[in-house]
């Protein structure tokens, strides 16, 4: 709960930054003194020392497990700021407005992580999403940016109406906007819970890039600011999950007979049409919005199976992955050319750059000694334990084997080819010190991912 009012504060404290404080560098800086003091105040809240005590009413409760995930997110986000920071000013001079945004975004994760009621889950996708589309759009020089502005606009605005009719149906079946109103044990489900329902699963399947309500992802991340796509595809996404994980646990768990082959169905395209397509791609950054796809599939076994290895996995899951794809994108956005072919011989040039980038991908491959190794692993036995469906942990296993190639294609490139990277000639001291260190958290937590998921029963 402290953590919804600090990130609306700070957004507003980087609106009047943006005024007062010439010296961009110094926005940078507050901007990152902000979600260090969101990392202390959440962490003192999992703790129980709470600094803004609030009654919400019974709309809001986080409880440790929502806490701990808003840990997770800031963390991610700090990586991000001191990563890709900088790199604002060159989509536009704007930069403190578009740190607010940002806060903005992590105040809407702040409440879908603890929503009880499905208002609150509207809202808190709501102030998400609005955000994003103006930094899918903040490039205005570029055409590409305007058109991936108005696709997740429009595509955004059809979701957000599916998922007010499914609010509709459920309230006029239930009498109560409650989640744990919803969880009723029923033999057979009434037409307006039943349907209700599905409209919420479709809505929030938009939100997080599964097939086959995908297609507005590859254009969008693509034709976003590379900078804003890192944080589109990694803290955003872990957070949509994160909402849609406790909408189905809290308000439909109990009916989960009935929803879980359509959920299967949903997972089997996304891994399916994620990783195949990602295949063919010859432009790193469009790899990487279908990889974003395809690592979808994966998180949408920890819904699937609603046990605790689920949501310890999607935990786990939602650090690597957001650690490994922001250390991705922050070297492709340093580089000129984002086909495979600019990344040609830059191990020779820059070693560290390339051995940490080699990390972040070996992570999202599920490589062993690596975080995303444990991730994969964790949401693989949470669908074993249902019992069910093993069909879909063995199409998982196989689309992960896909995955190896496409990401080792940037590896084959960077050791194994001769020539010139791109561009190497932005990687700072400081950048690569903080990219090595992210990819040093990756190892340790293939090594011991009980560091993180022992805190998941704090």
């Amino acid at each position: 709960m402290n953590a919804i009012i600090l990130t609306a504060i700070w957004g507003v404290v980087m609106m009047y930054v943006g005024v007062f404080v010439h010296r961009r560098k110094a926005r940078v800086y507050m901007a990152i003194a902000g979600i260090l003091l969101l990392l202390i105040t959440n962490w003192l809240e999992l703790v129980g020392l709470t600094l803004f005590p609030i009654d919400s009413k019974g709309m809001l409760e986080p409880g440790n497990f929502g806490l701990l995930f808003n840990e997770v997110t800031f963390f991610s986000t700090l990586i991000y700021f001191l990563l890709s920071g900088h790199d604002f000013e060159d989509v536009g001079g704007n930069t403190s407005d578009y740190f607010a945004l940002i806060f903005f975004v992590l105040c809407g994760i702040s409440i879908v992580t603890a929503f009880k009621t499905l208002l609150m889950l509207f809202l808190g996708i709501e102030i998400i999403s609005i955000p994003l589309y103006i930094l899918a759009g903040s490039d205005k020089r570029n055409l590409k940016s305007n058109e991936a502005a108005l696709k997740y606009f429009l595509m955004g605005a059809f979701s957000t109406g599916l998922m007010l009719m499914g609010i509709t149906l459920l309230y006029g079946s239930s009498g109560t906007f409650q989640v744990d109103g919803l969880n009723m044990g029923l033999g057979k489900l009434p037409p307006m819970i039943a349907i209700g329902l599905v409209l919420m699963m479709i809505s929030m399947a938009f939100k997080v890039s599964a097939a086959p309500f995908h297609f507005w992802t590859p254009d969008v991340y693509d034709g976003a600011p590379t900078v804003f796509t890192s944080f589109m595809a990694t803290v955003v996404k872990a957070g949509a999950f994160f909402a849609f994980l406790r909408l189905f646990d809290q308000a439909f768990g109990k009916m989960q007979d009935e929803w879980r082959m359509l959920l299967a169905i949903i997972t089997a395209a996304t891994l399916l049409i994620g990783n195949i397509t990602a295949v063919f791609q010859q432009s790193v950054k469009r790899m990487m919005a279908y990889s974003s796809i395809a690592q979808a599939g994966f998180m949408l076994l920890a819904v699937f199976a609603l046990n605790q290895t689920g949501k310890q996995g999607l935990l786990l899951y939602a650090t690597a992955y957001s650690l490994a794809t922001i250390g991705v994108f922050a070297v492709l956005t340093r580089m000129k050319d984002y086909t495979f072919e600019g990344f040609t011989g830059l191990s020779r040039q820059q070693p560290l750059v390339a051995f940490s980038l080699t990390v972040c991908l070996l992570s999202l491959a599920g490589i062993p000694l690596t975080a995303g190794f444990f991730a994969k692993y964790y949401m693989l036995l949470a669908t074993l334990r249902t019992g069910h469906m093993i069909g879909l942990v063995i199409l998982a296993v196989l689309c992960a084997a896909i995955s190896v190639y496409y990401y080792f294609r940037v590896v084959q490139a960077m050791y194994f080819r001769e020539g010139t990277a791109g561009s190497t000639s932005r990687f700072s001291d400081g950048f690569k010190a903080v990219l090595l260190a992210n990819s040093l958290i990756l190892i340790l937590l293939g090594i011991h991912p009980d560091w993180l998921l022992r805190l998941f029963n704090y």
